[in-house]
């Protein structure tokens, strides 16, 4: 496990070599690099996990410090690394699927200007990521936060001469820099407390120092939670992620499955013991969770861009990661953070290949009938949606999904429940809405499909990890996160189980019912007047969007354009103005005639003795 530090180092190396070539490198060679420094690391990370599996560490924690950053009086953090049963999940989610999805963009890629640029790009973010999942403090922890930041920021507008991807960019930036400013709060609440950011001194140290529900606690937890939802994309701080699908598709399937978005998930299971004090935050979480799957759900269901229906299904399915943590489902959140990563990772370099098929489309509408020309994709589609919509038995999703709802249950959240099963019937309506329009149907565009082992090979293991085979690797999680209250089940999870893969066909069958064959049905239902309006409503994101852009955007740059000028500084300006104007007045005087001087020695004269007599009196 000594090598555990080359899993980010080798990336950086990738980075730092691509960056330096300033594009001079051939694709191949950049390729090379860009990829094969991902594999390295993946290799490394294999025989990291394996290790850690065949011959655990004591306690079943590994520290591996490589040197103290700095020291200022009591303040001495240090560089190291921190493995356990979470980071080790974290580890193989991110280097494995990080693998395959620079892989295919090896083959997706080609031609692109750039090139070198792109896989530099995703270096630093796979680099930034294992950082953030790897610190063992959160101070670290917090640069790696910065990082993923930076590179969606740089990858999100990596086709920066189209302006709209240029904003696209910027608002995910500053969106996600709100929930960065709660964040870091955060950090000086609990260092200010506690001493220490350490993870594990944080936990031993919270218990003793706070008593359940403390201020200080709750209010450190809440900003952990305001930087938790800027990453991962939840309600308030959720409306950049649709806009993020701006960039290219691979990067797409990076922010949504291996690192950004997992970000939130990750921070608040590490920090697990700090919200146990808070249980007030740790329902909010849930609380957040189901809301967000909910409109997400909502607001997917009329979208026409293959890629955006997919980023709300992301927002949707952390939804569920958050809704597992509010109600104490830890290995639940992990598991499904884990399975939804195959499954999310799958579909959208699927929804890649059918783009580069179709020539760039991406509005579903134009598609149709793709399922005999891309067979592939369609089969990756059939699977990952399968997954996605959690279908009985066959699929990682279902188990992974159905534990989360289980607990929901078991732990006596009914609403949370509700508002799960009801995510369950939009997911499936949604997923298998996109699959029968766009791969059914009458073709409305000529399409070719995609060939080369760059582009076959992570698809066809993709699909295998979204099916039971996914749910059976079992992240080690025993004795890192609290026990969940629901383990045991006997008929009532047998019972639930049975009622949400019911809901879960049910979607399915409506879609096929809606979406196959004429679609009159819902085309008269979206050109009735209340379809139009939640048709409009729902595609705008329930209008997210234009309430923050009337409440905060419009008053700023109202505020800025007040501001453009500095009031103090106009006031200071006003002196040397007036001297000016004064020197200007004066210097007309000046005319050369020598009956004017004369007037004006006269009329100085009479100021100066009308001034004594004022003065005298």
């Amino acid at each position: 496990m000594n090598l555990l530090f080359l899993t980010f180092v080798f990336p950086l190396i990738g980075f730092l070599l691509l960056s330096f070539s300033r594009g001079r490198l051939s694709e191949n060679l950049s390729a090379l690099i860009g990829v094969g420094s991902i594999g390295l690391s993946a290799i490394v990370a294999a025989y990291v996990i394996w290790q850690f599996n065949v011959a655990p560490p004591e306690g079943g924690v590994y520290v591996h410090v490589l040197w103290k950053w700095i020291s200022v009086e009591g303040f001495q953090p240090n560089f190291a690394l921190y493995l356990d049963g979470l980071s080790v999940t974290m580890l193989g989610v991110v280097v494995g699927v990080g693998f395959l999805i620079h892989l295919f963009a090896s083959w997706y890629m080609r031609g692109e200007a750039g090139y070198s640029r792109f896989f530099a790009y995703t270096n630093l973010f796979i680099a930034s990521m294992l950082f953030l999942v790897l610190g063992d403090n959160l101070l670290f922890i917090y640069f790696g936060w910065e990082g993923v930041g930076l590179c969606s920021y740089l990858l999100i507008g990596f086709y920066y001469s189209n302006r709209n991807n240029g904003n696209a960019a910027l608002k995910a930036f500053i969106v996600t820099r709100i929930g960065d400013v709660f964040m870091a709060i955060g950090l000086f609440i609990l260092f200010q407390q506690l001493g220490t950011l350490n993870v594990q001194e944080l936990l031993v140290k919270a218990p003793e120092h706070f008593k359940v529900g403390d201020f200080w606690i709750v209010l450190a937890t809440l900003m952990l939670l305001g930087g938790a939802v800027g990453k991962s994309a939840q309600l308030p701080l959720q409306t950049w992620l649709a806009d993020a699908m701006a960039g290219p598709t691979p990067v797409s399937a990076l922010i949504h499955a291996a690192t950004m978005v997992t970000a939130g998930v990750y921070l608040i299971a590490r920090t697990h013991g700090l919200f146990a004090l808070a249980p007030d935050i740790l329902h909010l979480v849930g609380i957040v969770g189901g809301v967000t799957l909910v409109l997400a759900g909502f607001a997917a269901l009329v979208q026409t861009d293959i890629k955006r229906i997919l980023a709300y299904s992301t927002m949707s399915q952390i939804g569920y990661m958050f809704l597992a943590l509010g109600v104490g489902a830890w290995e639940g959140a992990i598991f499904h953070l884990m399975t939804h990563a195959f499954f999310k990772a799958l579909l959208f370099l699927a929804s890649g290949a059918v783009i580069v098929a179709c020539h760039h489309e991406q509005n579903i509408f134009k598609m149709g009938g793709l399922w005999k020309k891309l067979p592939l994709a369609y089969a990756s589609f059939i699977v990952g949606g399968a997954a996605l919509a959690a279908l009985p038995l066959v699929t990682a999703g279902f188990y992974s999904k159905d534990e989360i709802l289980w607990e929901a249950f078991a732990s006596g959240h009914n609403g949370l429940l509700y508002a799960g099963l009801v995510g369950a019937f939009m997911t499936s309506l949604y997923t298998f809405r996109l699959i029968f329009i766009a791969f059914h149907g009458e073709a409305k565009t000529e399409a070719h499909a995609g060939h080369g082992i760059a582009h076959w090979l992570p698809l066809s293991v993709l699909i295998v990890l979204s099916t039971f085979v996914g749910a059976m690797i079992v992240p080690p999680l025993h004795g890192v996160l609290p026990e969940s209250v629901g383990h045991a089940g006997g008929e009532a999870k047998h019972s639930l189980e049975i009622a949400s893969g019911a809901i879960a066909l049910a979607g399915i069958l409506l879609a096929a019912v809606l979406f196959l064959g004429k679609r009159r049905f819902v085309t008269a239902i979206a050109n009735s007047g209340i379809g139009r309006l939640l048709s409009a409503w729902w595609f705008a994101a329930w209008g997210f969007d234009w309430i923050y852009d009337k409440l905060f955007v419009k008053p700023y740059l109202a505020i800025s354009h007040m501001l453009r000028k500095d009031p103090l500084d106009q006031t200071i300006g006003l002196i040397p103005r007036m001297a000016k104007g004064g020197h200007t007045a004066l210097s007309r005087t000046e005319t050369g005639q020598l009956r004017w001087y004369a007037a004006s020695m006269a009329a100085g004269a009479v100021l100066v003795i009308g001034a004594v007599v004022l003065v005298a009196v």
